[in-house]
């Protein structure tokens, strides 16, 4: 990582403690408090297009159930930057419901959802939905879950993935999971569903947990951690706990990165000197070096088609996001607005790159790779840790808002932000899941 104070295990860190921004450069200095956004509150940029207008039925049955899943379900799809809702006050509607598609056309909506919530015997719930489209008048479907109450979010996600798909035309990630890292009295790694809901420590160490990262599958969690005094990096099960060792050798040991497929993993190591990036199969074994630079190479992420190993260098004099290919080659730089940008996230569909830049604060910028244009997309100052949801719309960052560390997702345009519960702490390093089906 870069940073321009250099600690005794080879890591450059500040004082206020270690996140991949803080190895680069110094926190922000204190300034003007960004704009607070209560959680649960939506920022539209005007001119926005293409927000569908959805009206979604309170479900029959759900004042018995412990989690309003239409509720969930409408919160889903607002956090899309796609859906709008229309008010269905006044209407019952469910599943088995054949609407009057002239009074909802009246209301506005282009879209309608109506279901129901029934327990079982067994103290299970079989939740069940229907899709319409109001302008066609065609019944677009639906489906049934039968379902534990701890279970309930689940289901609501797969009902916004179900109409997300049919709507919009591309796969929903409701029913994802995030990662991320807090700070309070220890650490904790988090892994939660993609609303920052239902959250669970994967680990908790009296040492800095930093660069999560999601295999391909979902079903682990490489992470770099400091338990032994040094950066070292371990894979994580998700659904058993267990951990192994990948790489511990000498020096700093860091930044790592799934390739698509699984099967090797790109990471920052120091062993030869200055930090330089290299590849490791991901059971472990002999790394291979990709680039020899005098500088410092850094902070490395597959493109999602696997042909290239986006990362950061100073090896221009500044700080910069360089790509070459997946088993080395020329590095070719990438980014050229500004002096400073770290930290990049590849969207899945190979058209966009997200990363920080200091530009009179940290913010959160997104570059078409196409043509090279880049904007930043938010108004904080100590934006990081950028990530893209596996369908390419949607990004999770941190920030802080008014004074505090938030959890924040953003469209990849800008125009739609949502701040996520997040648990106690300082709050760092998210990392969105992949979609698994």
């Amino acid at each position: 990582m870069f940073g321009w104070r250099q600690s005794p295990t080879g890591v450059r860190t500040s004082a206020a403690g270690t996140t991949r921004r803080t190895a680069i450069t110094a926190l922000v200095a204190a300034g003007a408090a960004p704009q607070l956004l209560a959680q649960g509150v939506y920022i539209r940029i005007p001119g926005r297009e293409r927000q569908y207008p959805i009206a979604v039925a309170p479900f029959r049955g759900q004042e018995q159930a412990p989690q309003p899943v239409s509720t969930i379900v409408l919160a889903d799809l607002e956090r899309s930057g796609f859906f709008r809702s229309v008010d269905p006050s006044g209407f019952a509607l469910d599943e088995l419901a054949r609407p009057d598609m002239n009074i909802w056309r009246d209301r506005g909506a282009s879209w309608l959802v109506g279901g129901s919530m029934t327990r079982q015997g067994d103290g299970r719930f079989d939740v069940r939905f229907r899709l319409w489209d109001v302008a066609r008048s065609q019944d677009l479907g639906g489906q049934s879950y039968v379902v534990a109450a701890a279970d309930l979010r689940l289901a609501a996600h797969r009902i916004a993935d179900f109409i997300y798909e049919r709507i919009v035309g591309q796969p929903g990630i409701f029913s994802t999971r995030i990662a991320y890292v807090t700070k309070a009295a220890r650490y904790n790694l988090w892994v939660a569903d993609a609303d920052g809901e239902n959250a669970q420590a994967a680990l908790t160490s009296p040492e800095p947990i930093i660069s999560p990262a999601w295999s391909p599958n979902g079903q682990q969690l490489a992470y770099v951690s400091f338990e032994s005094r040094k950066p070292v990096i371990y894979i994580h099960d998700v659904a058993s706990g267990q951990r192994r060792l990948l790489a511990n050798f000498r020096g700093s040991n860091s930044a790592p990165a799934w390739s698509p497929d699984g099967s090797r993993l790109a990471v920052t190591l120091t062993r030869d000197g200055g930090s330089q990036i290299y590849t490791i199969a991901a059971s472990g074994g002999e790394p291979t070096r990709l680039l020899r630079s005098s500088g410092i190479d850094t902070e490395p992420v597959y493109s999602s088609d696997g042909q290239y190993i986006y990362f950061v260098s100073d090896r221009g004099g500044s700080p910069q996001i360089y790509r070459t290919g997946a088993t080395g080659g020329a590095a070719q730089r990438i980014t050229f607005n500004g002096s400073y940008n770290i930290s990049p996230s590849v969207s899945a569909d190979g058209a966009l790159l997200a990363y920080i830049s200091r530009d009179g604060g940290y913010k959160l910028c997104v570059q078409d790779l196409a043509s090279g244009t880049a904007s930043a997309i938010t108004d904080t100052t100590a934006d990081e840790s950028p990530s893209f949801a596996p369908n390419s719309q949607l990004l999770i960052y941190a920030t802080r808002q008014g004074g505090s560390n938030a959890l924040m997702t953003t469209t990849a345009d800008g125009a739609v932000k949502m701040r996520l519960p997040a648990q106690p702490g300082e709050v760092r390093e998210p990392a969105w899941g992949p979609l698994v089906r």
